[in-house]
């Protein structure tokens, strides 16, 4: 089966991370199919490692409640931390410079100056009331899965995220709910050899909310890319 390159196309270029959705439900149907399309990403011999939790309604709203509590926890540093670390223990430009520009651009448009901990620390909380969003996915992976594994991971949120743009709906992935494995793992019920690989927010975006203005920006073809003939 062909599909036109332009509806593939709109679906990858109108992905973004949205920061304010709308409370409209989304319905199962809707999470399944996106799931069972996605399920079709690729992986090595087929082992198709990842697992998912759909966390909505009563479930979300309880665990959004000690996400939150957690991350205002003046001892967080202490009793969370990471299991895995996502950024490099050394910046080196240009991902240090990529980084800095979207944090302050963000911080800019929302109007929160640097140095201000106070707005910074509730805008980072945001993401643990989920943006607003009526869904919420959590991705897991058996510790005993190497590094093949995690590539063939990020094929699949990639998938859900296409899958979803193309049913009008929006996403925001969301890498900080690793340093609360222990508490996510509580509400989930996650065993042990199940490890978080991240979060992500799932409905439709608020066009109306100043922070989903934000647009990164990409890198052109012919910097990242080499022709050899």
């Amino acid at each position: 089966m062909t599909l036109p390159a332009n509806e593939v196309d709109a679906a990858l270029m109108t992905r973004r991370s949205i920061r304010a959705f709308l409370p409209a439900p989304v319905p199962r149907g809707d999470i399944e199919a996106i799931l069972e399309a996605a399920s079709r990403a690729p992986s090595g011999t087929n082992t198709q490692p990842w697992k998912v939790y759909v966390v909505t309604g009563g479930s979300l709203a309880r665990l959004s409640r000690d996400l939150v509590a957690a991350h205002d926890d003046p001892q967080r540093d202490a009793l969370y931390q990471e299991e895995y670390r996502y950024y490099p223990y050394q910046w080196v430009s240009p991902y240090i410079d990529r980084r800095r520009k979207i944090g302050w651009d963000l911080y800019a448009l929302l109007g929160i100056e640097k140095g201000d901990k106070g707005r910074m620390h509730e805008q980072h909380a945001q993401n643990y009331r989920f943006f607003g969003a009526p869904v919420g996915l959590f991705f897991t992976i058996d510790r005993i899965m190497e590094r093949g594994s995690w590539l063939d991971y990020g094929m699949f949120l990639q998938a859900i995220m296409t899958a979803a743009r193309g049913r009008g709906l929006d996403t925001c992935p969301q890498a900080a709910f690793t340093p609360f494995h222990r508490v996510i793992a509580g509400h989930l019920g996650l065993p042990p050899e199940e490890q978080l690989v991240c979060g992500m927010s799932l409905g439709f975006a608020d066009e109306n909310a100043l922070v989903n203005t934000l647009r990164t920006e990409r890198e052109p073809v012919e910097r990242f890319t080499r022709f050899l003939d």
